[in-house]
């Protein structure tokens, strides 16, 4: 037990029903032929290997793609490819989740063998819309389809997806109601790192804030502030755009623009109340960068006048601030890209500022789906002292809130583990 939760130690799994519930939600290429980044397969591993090896009969859930845009939908059999590439013995796959077929299929296991169902979002009562209107409690979780059909198949129940932690979602939630229940290896690292950082964070420790969710980055930015967790926020991205115009700063028509069409205007207000209280711990951009005739070019905030363009870089001033800041921490935490990296015109500020934390003496930590693939585009992963795979999991669980699955597995540790399906 660790944290008040079961861990993998606390059961005997040779010859039973393990459900195991991953993240391995992987960003696609364009034409979805395959992956653009398997970093959250690959952290799924140890976990099943472990479980493997421990000759359990292996069920694997996970989903893939975001549901509220419908982007990224796909089925599960290359993420089945994949991970039998990576444990090094096949992986048996359903194109179902709970039906006739996947049933069948988990009841002919054999000890060892691993078989990963099918996209668990294509389950309606998966989707947000099914969580956010509903509301159902734990105890309602299970009683939906998915998990009313699959646990009497079952004898355990892992999570192992610390990245989907702040979803109420059945696969998530549910199972821990019916069946003896367990966080997997990378939920107990994720879990164990990002309390230190709450708890014990080496000073001074700062948080590096930038990317597209903003809204959960000014969630965050209040919450480590106020508790003494940062000693200084760096904001680049749209959240330092947003802290600018908050400030005071004219950033013109094209960018408030763009705030107001992606519903982002509200957060002035937050921004500013912010600043009111913590202007000195916040550092803002001092220069951003703009496209202009296919090439970039970068303004000062003070020359900001005659320019209206979309901002989608910080500039080499800011890096360089940037870079005395990272260089003096103890402790380094990265959510959110500085700018549009995927584009070399706008890729500067944030490939330079993970660089500059990549070579700090201090301890660092990046979070969330496209910071992880920045790193990995810019061979910066084994520079890192640690990698969390979740985005707004992990910026909820530094905002001190509680995550449903954390609640999920605390309340399930209480119980003697017996199956109650």
């Amino acid at each position: 037990m660790k944290y008040g939760i079961k861990t993998i130690d606390d059961f005997q799994f040779a010859n039973k029903v393990v459900l195991c519930r991953v993240d391995m939600n992987s960003p696609l290429k364009k034409d979805k032929s395959g992956f653009s980044d398997i970093t959250r397969i690959k952290r799924s591993i140890p976990t099943l290997k472990e479980l493997a090896n421990y000759q359990a009969k292996l069920v694997v859930m996970t989903h893939q793609g975001s549901d509220v845009e419908y982007h990224n939908y796909h089925h599960t059999r290359m993420h089945a490819e994949e991970l039998s590439r990576l444990v090094g013995q096949a992986v048996k796959y359903i194109d179902d989740v709970c039906g006739p077929a996947a049933r069948e299929a988990i009841q002919q296991l054999a000890p060892g063998e691993i078989l990963l169902l099918d996209n668990v979002r294509f389950m309606a009562e998966e989707m947000t819309l099914f969580e956010t209107k509903l509301k159902l409690t734990s105890a309602e979780q299970a009683n939906t389809q998915v998990v009313t059909k699959l646990a009497p198949l079952a004898d355990y129940y892992i999570c192992d997806a610390f990245a989907a932690a702040h979803r109420a979602q059945p696969t998530l939630l549910g199972f821990e109601e019916l069946l003896p229940s367990a966080m997997g290896r990378l939920f107990e690292q994720e879990y164990t790192v990002l309390n230190q950082i709450i708890q014990t964070p080496e000073r001074p420790c700062i948080f590096v804030l930038g990317g597209a969710k903003v809204q959960d980055a000014f969630m965050m930015i209040k919450a480590v502030l106020e508790k003494g967790t940062a000693d200084l926020v760096l904001a680049g991205g749209l959240v330092g755009n947003i802290m600018l115009l908050a400030a005071g700063i004219e950033l013109g028509k094209t960018s408030i623009e763009f705030l107001k069409k992606r519903n982002l205007w509200d957060l002035i207000a937050v921004a500013k109340n912010i600043l009111k209280i913590y202007r000195e711990r916040i550092v803002l951009p001092e220069d951003l960068a703009y496209l202009a005739a296919s090439a970039r070019k970068e303004v000062m905030i003070k020359d900001l006048g005659p320019v209206n363009q979309l901002f989608f870089d910080i500039g080499r001033k800011t890096v360089e601030r940037f870079r005395e800041e990272i260089t003096a921490a103890q402790t380094i935490f990265f959510n959110g890209p500085m700018g549009i990296f995927e584009e070399k015109e706008s890729s500067y500020g944030t490939k330079k500022v993970l660089e500059a934390i990549a070579q700090s003496p201090g301890f660092s930590v990046v979070g969330g789906g496209d910071s992880i693939t920045a790193i990995n585009k810019y061979g910066l992963t084994d520079h890192f002292s640690y990698i969390c795979t979740g985005g707004g999991a992990l910026i909820r669980f530094l905002s001190g809130e509680e995550l449903p699955v954390i609640k999920a597995l605390k309340k399930g540790a209480q119980d003697e583990g017996v199956k109650r399906c």
